[in-house]
């Protein structure tokens, strides 16, 4: 019964990270600023995770040196203000599927990444290693062809026109349009974003080691975050009325997305993890793209191109070869429980991930949609 509730809390916790971004695209359709989202989200997931953290680790939180300091704030620079901004920035160019799905390349580029700056080591001869450097290319020849190729037809949608019009101006039949649609743009940025949350998933490994409460790091990295995209927001959105918020989807987007996707979303993964380690929480993260895919097919009328499913299950299947090889090498090192991370990437969410056990902790801290 414990199995089957974490196996029901990672299903929603997919599930909330899909409405997040459905959320996140309407709400942007609707008026509200990418930047100013960032900073008031942050602000949200700060108020909502402060008290716990101090309350659950008064005992636990270690002092803070001015070199940990540092590292926290370039954890705050790369997770948050540039992965949130440039991802949802990317995010206005295309359509909140293919947000979803260029996300699962991140186990894959964190364990490149780590490989790159030498904390992994890869055992070549061995089946784990030949299967995370096989899954790496997949995935990220995958997030290409995803990218680069729409392929010469729309595959049929679920509805011939959509239930939702989220946008000011309609779209021929059976067709998501967007109002600065620009696929190749859009997707760029979403995969810039991916190589900076791998870079904070790989530093995430080494300053929990030394910084061990996890509620009190997570605050502590949306209260600099906070600040980080405060002064961005200010800088793009000058304008006053960019910043009023009223009783609409713009506001509850701002809520959701700070206490669900951000504040809670972030515990029960560190808690899953804590459990199943983060293999397990990894296997869940690309349910939010179907989830996604699902939704906005039935919703927005959206028609996935050939060459965007092609991609997508590239990824996929890449994704699941590397976290094979990952629990391949753990269970031939003796680490059976896999309590590390999705070391060689990323949890995926969440956690979503060097050395080994550096990248695996890493990893379960991205399981993020």
């Amino acid at each position: 019964m414990k199995n089957f509730g974490l196996c029901v809390a990672m299903v929603l916790l997919q599930s909330s990270y899909g409405a997040s971004v459905i959320l996140v695209k309407v709400a942007f359709e609707r008026g509200l600023n990418q930047f100013v989202f960032v900073a008031y989200r942050h602000i949200i997931a700060m108020f909502v995770l402060g008290p716990f953290a101090y309350v659950r680790e008064r005992e636990q939180r270690p002092s803070l040196s001015c070199s940990l300091f540092a590292k926290i704030f370039l954890l705050s620079s790369l997770g948050t203000t540039i992965y949130f901004n440039v991802f949802y920035f990317g995010l206005t160019y295309t359509s909140p599927t293919v947000a979803s799905a260029l996300n699962n390349v991140i186990p894959s580029l964190t364990f490149l990444m780590a490989v790159l700056l030498r904390m992994e080591t890869v055992k070549i001869r061995s089946a784990g290693g030949q299967a995370k450097v096989l899954g790496t290319i997949i995935s990220i020849g995958g997030s290409l062809v995803f990218t680069l190729w729409k392929g010469g037809c729309q595959l049929k949608g679920f509805v011939d026109g959509p239930l939702i019009n989220i946008h000011s101006t309609k779209g021929s039949v059976g067709e998501l349009r967007h109002g600065k649609e620009n696929w190749l743009k859009g997707s760029c940025l979403i995969l810039i974003s991916t190589i900076a949350w791998s870079g904070w998933l790989i530093l995430h490994g080494t300053v929990s080691k030394v910084y061990p409460a996890e509620l009190s790091l997570n605050a502590l990295i949306c209260f600099i975050a906070s600040l980080q995209s405060s002064l961005v927001a200010l800088f793009f959105a000058r304008n006053r009325l960019l910043w009023r918020l009223e009783w609409n989807v713009q506001l509850l987007t701002i809520i959701y997305c700070g206490v669900m996707a951000t504040a809670l979303a972030n515990y029960i993964q560190i808690r899953c993890i804590s459990y199943m380690g983060p293999v397990f929480a990894s296997t869940f993260t690309p349910l939010c793209a179907v989830i996604v895919a699902i939704f906005s097919a039935i919703a927005f009328a959206e028609r996935l191109h050939l060459g965007s499913l092609v991609g997508a299950c590239l990824i996929i299947v890449g994704l699941y070869i590397v976290l094979w090889g990952k629990r391949t090498d753990n269970l031939m090192t003796g680490n059976a429980e896999d309590k590390d991370d999705l070391g060689d990437g990323r949890t995926l969410e969440i956690s979503e991930n060097a050395c080994t056990a550096t990248t695996d902790k890493s990893i379960a801290s991205e399981l993020k949609c």
